[in-house]
């Protein structure tokens, strides 16, 4: 007779502990959720803030399984989809045939040909934005001090309002929109983390003010639509003029004025965030490896000699795109992502019964000694073909997984290989002796405060 065997028991945190926890996990969430998960396993349960029911995983198995072998039966989370509130109902927030008749219309923009017509203008951005750095450079004899988050989001913010707007904003506009997003995500993260203080947040005005702040947003860039509208003759070959263009092919028709700004708000976000976010982490981290920022520029010398990179070369440099796969892996912009089951489901004979929340640990997966040796290690030879043909499916996912994988990946990667490369065309870059460098996991994984690092001039093309 063949024994009925019970199926496994979810591991919990107590929810004393997690109430307990709750004021530590909303000012630095990623150590108490990676204590967790070492205590008690790789998959759990918790009440997140102390209320609400959560599984949390890091095994990307399970991972896989909700974001890409039953993704049906897993759409985005009112956590996910609650940020519309805030940046509206663009791709990131978008759910079911709605999200892929969006996807299906925005995909072209990000084709591999349109990648390789913006190579350029990239570079143009880079270039300009690193100007004052060589002229601030060249004033202090050849060595400056630079805030690298607050430069590489200057950066990235720059590339993507020129590849969706054919415009640079101006410094002030770009400041405010930085300022505006920032104060978005950390109020909505705090909804979240503490939902206690919901109450006392709303007796106090904060959802009105923030409320207003995410309609100075929308009104910021829905000046930018007008004035293309108002332009006569055709526009120019960006971002925003196909989103302008597109039709439905069921009707025919275009997107509305609102579904426009949706996405284009979303396109800024997104496309900004992660990269930004990545290239601080990854200058930090070259910083401290000088061994590893000299392999890459001897991989580009003999590339490049002293020329500034095209689209074409990056294949012929690996090394390159290993130093940011490396970087992206230790600090993943997307450190988290939640997903509801919709109908009752089982995994390695786990239940997943219908509405319970998972939050896969996107950070945790990356940094779990099981899946990577000496996990905690700056390493880029790890993305080598050969090593990464060992990696199990699911073990590295920086843009996230399955069928809702980042629109912009391949973006982001080109734009943070050219980054990579023209800085250090110009520069060393040095480690400073500073108070550590801490992360704050808001909606991306961004450095708690910036991180300034020493860039010395370097003679080759200057």
């Amino acid at each position: 007779m063949t024994p009925v065997t019970s199926p496994p028991a979810l591991p919990r945190v107590p929810r004393l502990l997690s109430f307990r926890n709750s004021w530590a996990l909303a000012a630095d969430p990623i150590p108490v959720i990676t204590g967790y998960l070492d205590t008690y396993g790789d998959t759990i349960g918790l009440h997140l803030g102390g209320v609400r029911p959560t599984l949390l995983t890091r095994d990307p198995g399970l991972i896989q399984h909700v974001l890409q072998k039953n993704h049906r039966n897993y759409p985005k989370s009112d956590i996910s989809q609650g940020l519309a509130r805030y940046l509206g109902h663009g791709l990131l927030t978008a759910e079911g045939n709605y999200w892929l008749q969006q996807r299906r219309l925005i995909q072209p923009g990000f084709h591999r040909q349109r990648l390789a017509t913006l190579t350029e203008l990239m570079l143009d951005v880079i270039d300009e934005c690193l100007a004052p750095v060589v002229a601030a450079a060249r004033q202090q004899g050849g060595r400056t001090e630079v805030p690298v988050h607050e430069l590489m989001t200057a950066t990235a913010f720059r590339i993507i309002a020129r590849s969706v707007f054919s415009t640079a904003m101006s410094e002030d506009e770009l400041q405010r929109l930085s300022r505006l997003l920032t104060e978005l995500q950390a109020f909505y993260v705090r909804t979240l983390r503490q939902p206690y203080l919901r109450p006392w947040l709303g007796l106090r005005g904060q959802y009105g003010h923030h409320d207003r702040l995410a309609a100075e947003l929308r009104q910021l860039i829905r000046g930018y639509i007008q004035r293309r509208k108002q332009q006569p003759g055709p526009g120019p070959d960006d971002l925003l003029q196909m989103l302008l263009e597109v039709r439905y092919e069921d009707t025919g028709l275009p997107m509305t004025d609102e579904q426009v700004l949706d996405e284009a708000i979303i396109l800024l976000v997104a496309g900004h965030e992660t990269s930004a976010n990545g290239l601080s982490w990854l200058w930090y981290l070259l910083a401290r490896h000088p061994e590893e920022a000299a392999r890459l520029r001897a991989e580009m010398t003999a590339v490049l000699g002293a020329r500034r990179p095209t689209f074409a070369d990056l294949p012929q440099l690996p090394y390159a795109l290993q130093v940011v796969q490396e970087a992206l892996r230790l600090y993943p912009p997307v450190w988290m992502v939640d997903r509801r089951a919709a109908r009752d489901d089982e995994y390695n004979g786990l239940r997943l019964p219908q509405g319970t929340l998972i939050s896969a640990y996107l950070y945790g997966v990356h940094h779990h000694a099981g899946l990577w040796p000496d996990p905690e290690a700056f390493r880029p030879a790890r993305f080598e073909p050969e090593a990464l043909r060992q990696q199990p499916p699911y073990a590295y996912l920086p843009f996230g997984g399955g069928p809702r994988l980042c629109i912009g990946q391949q973006f982001a990667l080109t734009e943070m290989q050219l980054v990579l490369l023209q800085v250090l065309r110009r520069f060393e870059v040095e480690w400073v002796e500073q108070p550590a460098v801490l992360m704050r996991p808001l909606i991306s994984l961004r450095p708690r405060h910036d991180i300034r690092l020493g860039f010395r001039l370097r003679e080759v093309g200057e």
